[in-house]
This record gives C-alpha cells, structure tokens and sequence, in this order.
C-alpha cells in the first residue's frame, strides 16, 4: 500500500473567513472523490488547528501502487477538486511512502 501526503499553505492576505470557505470546499470535494476514482482506498482532508504550525490543510489518502497514485494526480475528476486552491495556495508539499 501507498500513502499519498500533501500539505498546502493558504496565502496570508487570505482572511480567516476566506481561509474557511476555500478549505471546506476542497475537503467536500476531496472526498467525494471515491466515488469517482474506484482506485482511492482511503482520503481525508483536515484543517490544522494549531496556529504555531505553518500548513493548512493536510490530504491524506491510500492507494495499492504508487502507479495508482499517478492515475489519480492526472484525472479529471482530481484536477478539478486541486482547482480549487489554485489560485489560493502559497505552497504545497508532499511525500508518497509504502507502508
């Protein structure tokens, strides 16, 4: 199996409100992904909630290959929930590891 990490930091001209608004959109649409993309076994999306901590949002998800994983960064229904920060984040990481 193969875990799927992004972090993502909001823009800070972004207020609180707004920060909300642009989070709970991606999360409803993050996961409602399964429905979808057969190949997702897991996905979440959570807020952080402790300000002396630099990201936003954490996507965690599973999948059973790391080929899986690329087939979900390059579908269709995947780009349109990432559209959602696109205009909204200031940086992304990620990290993929078998487990």
């Amino acid at each position: 199996m193969v875990k799927h990490i992004v972090l993502f930091k909001l823009k800070e001209s972004l207020s609180t409100e707004e920060k909300r608004d642009i989070a709970c959109r991606f999360k409803q649409a993050i996961e409602a992904l399964p429905s979808s993309i057969p190949f997702i076994r897991k996905i979440f999306v959570g807020f952080n909630i402790n300000p002396n901590e630099q990201w936003d949002i954490c996507l965690e998800s599973e999948f059973d290959t790391l080929n899986d994983v690329e087939k979900y960064s390059v579908h269709p229904s995947h780009l349109a929930a990432a559209a959602i920060l696109k205009d909204y984040k200031k940086e992304r990481a990620c990290t993929d590891y078998e487990c």
